[in-house]
């Protein structure tokens, strides 16, 4: 049987058909990745800064935990019962535990929060906090209660571990700033289980031992208690309720030294005295001692600057003395009285010229009043003004005016000026007065 010719449109061996697809809707891939992550990841502790934080009236609380390279959001829901949820806060390093899922609405992965702790202390830090709020509550670090440190001690209580790093910085200070300070070692663990208690009965049987010799020198001056640097889980020992109670409940003066200057334990606040290190502790404990020996050996140098400082003083003493005596003797007293007369005639001569400038200017005044007021003065000057009233009378007089060609014309019968053609009557009588006489005649109409 022959093979049946392919047609020219047969593209089957160059396009072959596809295979069957599996296609999934978005909220199936979601639910898939989401059972995925769960059964893979599920409950899990991270790391890392809180930020974004947003606390819904709902009662739940969402937010974006970060670090440098990404962030994971958040939720704590109103249900769950975290008892540290009031450490959330923006900015805050938390360590954090809870179940990855995926919100499916949004498709994004998630982390449902069930319990909160801060990074890094984690449960002890919890548990430091509750015990110092509980002390403090009960007046165990009341500033009322701290007690002084003797000055110069004379023996010392040492709670510490005689192996440690601590006792040998506290004997090195010692040795040079007091070398006769005698030290009473109770030594324990200051580190791990059980250390808390050791510490505790380290600091009762010092006081047991105070208690057995009472009178000093024998008696204790105070306790230190003492430790090198570590973690908070190395410093846990002088955390503990046992350790606060043996300090408060001590007879004796404690100084706590415990970790590095950074670090601060319930020991520290319970203390009488707090110091940042070991070294620090036995530094305060032997400063009285320092000091007087100081003192003692730069008294020579004092004692020097004292004497100087007298000289001194006694030669300014002496100098004032002398300027009190220069001020005081008869010959400065009676030299200050001729200095005064001499005052005092300089002042005369000059009132007396002042005196006599201003009679003269007063004398002078009176002389031009007087010949202001002389009778035949005052008579020509009288004289003088009616001679010029009699020349003004004169000028405006009608002599004066008929002497530059004017001339009156009078009413005959009455002798009235006439001064207007308009009370004129024909053939009345008018006379007319001239510089040189005078003239009849009749108006005619």
């Amino acid at each position: 049987m022959s093979k049946p010719v392919k047609s020219q449109w047969d593209f089957g061996e160059l396009f072959p058909a596809e295979p069957t697809r599996k296609v999934l809707s978005v909220g199936e891939l979601t639910g898939n990745i989401k059972r995925l992550l769960e059964n893979s990841v599920g409950s899990v502790w991270v790391s890392g800064e809180i930020t974004n934080l947003r606390a819904q009236s709902s009662g739940h609380v969402y937010f974006t935990l970060k670090d440098p390279s990404a962030q994971l959001t958040c939720v704590l829901f109103r249900g769950t019962a975290a008892a540290q949820r009031h450490l959330l806060a923006d900015g805050q390093q938390v360590l954090l535990q809870g179940d990855v899922t995926v919100y499916e609405a949004r498709g994004q992965y998630q982390l449902i929060v069930r319990a909160v702790e801060l990074q890094g202390v984690g449960a002890l830090q919890v548990a430091f906090e509750k015990l110092k709020a509980k002390l403090a509550a009960e007046g165990l670090f009341a500033p009322g209660r701290k007690r002084p440190l003797p000055e110069y001690p004379q023996r010392i209580g040492l709670v510490t571990s005689p192996t440690g790093a601590a006792i040998r910085d506290v004997l090195h200070v010692v040795q040079r700033r007091n070398p006769g300070l005698e030290i009473i070692l109770a030594p324990c663990r200051v580190q791990g289980d059980g250390a808390a208690g050791e510490i505790a009965a380290a600091i009762r049987l010092l006081n047991e031992f105070n208690s057995a010799l009472r009178t000093p020198p024998s008696a204790l001056d105070l306790i230190l208690v003492t430790r090198g640097g570590g973690s908070l889980e190395d410093l846990w020992a002088f955390n503990e309720e046992a350790v606060a109670r043996a300090i408060f409940e001590s007879a004796v003066p404690v100084v706590s030294a415990v970790g590095h200057e950074i670090d601060f334990t319930i020991a520290d606040f319970v203390a009488d005295v707090r110091a940042a290190t070991p070294s620090a502790a036995a530094e305060i404990i032997t400063e009285g001692v320092f000091k007087s020996r100081k003192f003692v050996g730069d008294a020579p140098a004092l004692l020097q600057r004292a004497a100087r400082r007298g000289w001194v003083s006694a030669a300014e003493g002496f100098a004032q003395l002398g300027g009190r005596l220069t001020r005081l003797h008869p010959r400065r007293k009676l030299d200050d009285s001729f200095q005064r007369l001499d005052d005092l005639q300089a002042g005369l001569l000059r009132g007396l010229k002042t005196a006599a400038r201003s009679r003269g200017l007063m004398f002078a005044n009176l002389a031009g009043r007087w010949q202001r007021a002389k009778p035949s003065l005052a008579l020509k000057a009288r004289r003088e003004t009616l001679h010029q009233l009699a020349r003004r009378l004169q000028s405006l007089g009608p002599e004066q005016v008929l002497a530059r060609g004017y001339s009156i014309t009078l009413d005959a019968a009455t002798g009235r000026v006439l001064r207007t053609a308009a009370g004129i009557k024909a053939g009345q009588q008018i006379k007319t007065r001239l510089a040189s006489g005078e003239f009849s005649s009749r108006v005619e109409p």
